[in-house]
């Protein structure tokens, strides 16, 4: 007869599942992100500035997620993102946006309201439920406000637009994406129509700063050039232009 053993000796025990991420550690990673355009540095007073937090505060946690092997520190540079920290704000990313489509498509929300809600909800969600969001509102590329979302795979259309403010005197662009933090602008912004997929033309630009006459369809408009910071366009050439 074998020989009784003590419970759990020699016995391959199940591997250990690692705890979710809290929901300060998730904003620090989408902060970082955002700041670093995916995968550049991000300097602590930045982090501090864009999550409204004291930088002290900032260092000791950065210190934390770098210690979990979420984020690499660079002398004089600030940190970056690790894979496995990047893998992680997609993650976040992702859940963020596909709510902010689905509450914009699925369910008619304006898109000045979809953000702050979003915020809310994104913590809580699994990762489960977004995927069925995202499949039952068509699989959408971007949110209501332009922005890519990345795929289950981790996988994000990360290229550079031009800001608005930076087009020249005669140019086109369609307006790729706009920033979603201020609903006060995006209702501005919608009242003039400017929103993804909308093609602007630059008939005149002020000297000092002044204001940006835009063609947006077949109306003509004026904005600040600090306005015109927050809606990135994807420039395109005049049909009527001639090749070179």
């Amino acid at each position: 007869m074998p020989r009784a053993t003590k419970q759990g000796r020699g016995a391959a025990s199940p591997p250990k599942k690692k705890d979710p991420l809290t929901q300060p550690v998730e904003d620090y990673l989408k902060a970082i992100y955002a700041i670093g355009k995916g995968t550049g540095p991000a300097a602590t007073n930045e982090i501090a500035q864009r999550l409204a937090l004291a930088p002290a505060s900032v260092s000791g946690m950065v210190r934390r997620l770098a210690d979990q092997g979420l984020l690499a520190y660079e002398r004089y540079h600030g940190v970056k993102l690790t894979e496995t920290g990047r893998r992680a704000a997609l993650r976040t990313l992702r859940r963020h946006r596909v709510i902010e489509a689905y509450l914009s498509r699925a369910l008619g929300f304006p898109w000045d309201r979809v953000h702050d809600e979003a915020e809310r909800l994104e913590h809580a969600v699994s990762d489960e439920l977004v995927d069925r969001m995202a499949a039952t509102i068509g699989e959408p590329m971007v949110d209501p406000h332009g922005a890519p979302i990345p795929t289950r795979d981790g996988a994000v259309d990360e290229t550079e637009h031009t800001s608005l403010a930076d087009l020249a005197v005669g140019a086109s662009g369609v307006v790729a994406r706009v920033t979603d933090e201020d609903p006060e602008m995006l209702r501005y912004l919608g009242e003039l129509s400017i929103r993804p997929g909308k093609r602007i033309t630059v008939k005149a630009r002020a000297p000092f700063d002044g204001p940006i006459t835009l063609l947006v369809g077949r109306e003509e408009l004026s904005i600040g050039p600090a306005l015109a910071m927050h809606v990135l366009v994807a420039p395109v050439r005049d049909r009527g232009a001639k090749r070179r």
